[in-house]
């Protein structure tokens, strides 16, 4: 007899992932059948049109075919060509060889400069060691190997906000661990609440959950709210005071639209307080910002305030995968040591750069207007990310899922139903992306007035 769905483990049944559950299913089948569907359920800026950089690009394609760097009817700036060399000579063996686990050593090497330029400011002088920073295949690689470091027994536990991009709750449940939810305060822009962290805590103290780690996503995803420096401190604070592991996810810090809003790194804060005994995973990725290379998978976690010999057991578990994929190595190299004023490259690559995030910023404002515009709708302000979470009034014995699906069905409108990324009990929300190009937001958001004015 085959393999049957009994035989599998319940870890694995009971694990959901609704970014690609049945709604997104539903839409590719539709899709199929003939009928234009607008995608907003996911984060891939380049599947909804946005442009790879020149300068990326071309310096990747010219490690990939180093035949390239000298062929004459090839037209590369000299500054790509430089970068192109050097990457081939540090790699030693090109992009189709394995590099160590940790990832190409000239790589961390330039992350950790990034990290040290990144994060001082305001009298506050950065350091970061390369060797506790690992090259992986995306973020999401990065954070599932901390969280297989972290949950150890069946009644750890890991605190993850509510709403959460559902990576978190999915590996947790795959990992045989315990979900603890705390709530973001939605009417103060999705910021933490020390209260609602104390009651998540204890609330699973008396079931028996013990708390290994707190996981902090800023800019928030789904949210698209971004944290304030005392905000940061709050949970550093608290998490010292309970022995908590702090996972941050930053993979969107380069999107920041509103003014007065700034990203501001967990290692920036835990370094002005001089706190060394608070551990600290920080995961990068080059799937967002305005490099949007989702289909490279490349990233970095970096390691903070955590002995040699856990260290060590990080490093065998990277080892186990031998090594993250080298394209994706060579982008995260990109994205830290993009051209420099003096290059070649620079005014391209600098024109190219504002371009992507003066649209994104120009489509979030339209965004949150255009929610805020339909009655029944109700969006805080989108500071970060590529996301909003609008919560919305549906008649009585409907819910979310009943809603997206329905709107999918009607106009098109991919989306994804709040309860997969968690809230609050009577509330109802759903996700949508900023990514689709303007003339299409403002489809959507005609689409989404007409249908909820008649929908029942």
């Amino acid at each position: 007899m085959p393999l049957q769905k009994s035989d599998l483990s319940d870890a694995v049944i009971n694990t959901y992932y609704a970014v690609r559950g049945p709604i997104v299913a539903r839409a590719q089948q539709l899709e199929n059948s003939g009928k234009e569907i607008i995608y907003c359920n996911i984060g891939n800026p380049q599947a909804l049109k946005q442009k790879p950089l020149t300068f990326v690009r071309n310096t990747l394609a010219a490690c990939e075919q180093p035949e390239l760097l000298k062929s004459p009817n090839i037209d590369l700036m000299e500054d790509a060509k430089e970068k192109a060399h050097y990457i081939l000579e540090q790699s030693k063996h090109g992009l189709g060889a394995y590099s160590e686990s940790k990832g190409l050593r000239f790589v961390r090497k330039a992350i950790a400069d990034f990290i040290i330029s990144r994060d001082s400011f305001n009298g506050v002088e950065q350091n970061a060691d390369f060797e506790n920073i690992y090259l992986t295949d995306g973020a999401s690689k990065g954070v599932q190997a901390a969280l297989t470091l972290l949950i150890a027994k069946k009644n750890d536990g890991i605190l993850i906000p509510i709403p959460q991009y559902p990576l978190y709750s999915a590996t947790i449940t795959l990992y045989g661990g315990q979900q603890i939810g705390y709530y973001l305060d939605e009417e103060s822009g999705w910021s933490l609440d020390e209260q609602m962290l104390e009651d998540a805590i204890q609330q699973a103290l008396a079931k028996g959950i013990h708390a290994r780690a707190i996981v902090v996503i800023n800019p928030g995803n789904p949210t698209g709210g971004v944290l304030t420096e005392n905000n940061i401190r709050m949970v550093i604070h608290f998490a010292k005071r309970h022995n908590l592991t702090i996972l941050a996810d930053e993979v969107y810090q380069e999107n920041i639209y509103k003014p007065g809003a700034r990203f501001i790194s967990f290692a920036h804060v835990m370094t002005s307080m001089k706190e060394k005994k608070v551990s600290l995973f920080s995961f990068h990725s080059v799937s967002k910002g305005f490099f949007g290379e989702c289909g490279h998978r490349g990233g970095y976690m970096e390691v903070r305030n955590v002995p040699p010999e856990v260290i060590d057991q990080i490093t065998k578990l990277q080892s186990i995968s031998l090594c993250a994929n080298l394209p994706g190595q060579i982008l995260a190299y990109l994205m830290v040591s993009p051209p420099k004023p003096q290059d070649p490259s620079f005014q391209q690559f600098a024109d190219e750069r504002s371009a992507i995030l003066t649209e994104l910023a120009k489509r979030a404002k339209m965004l949150e207007e255009g929610l805020n515009s339909i009655s029944g709708y109700h969006c805080q302000p989108i500071y970060g990310a590529m996301y909003a979470f609008p919560s919305i009034t549906l008649p009585p014995g409907k819910s979310d899922d009943d809603y997206c699906m329905a709107l999918l069905e009607q106009t098109g409108v991919c989306v994804v139903a709040g309860s997969g990324f968690g809230q609050k009990p009577g509330t109802a929300h759903f996700r949508t992306t900023i990514l689709p190009p303007t003339e299409q937001i403002e489809k959507v958001i005609d689409a989404l007035e007409r249908f909820h004015r008649t929908w029942k």
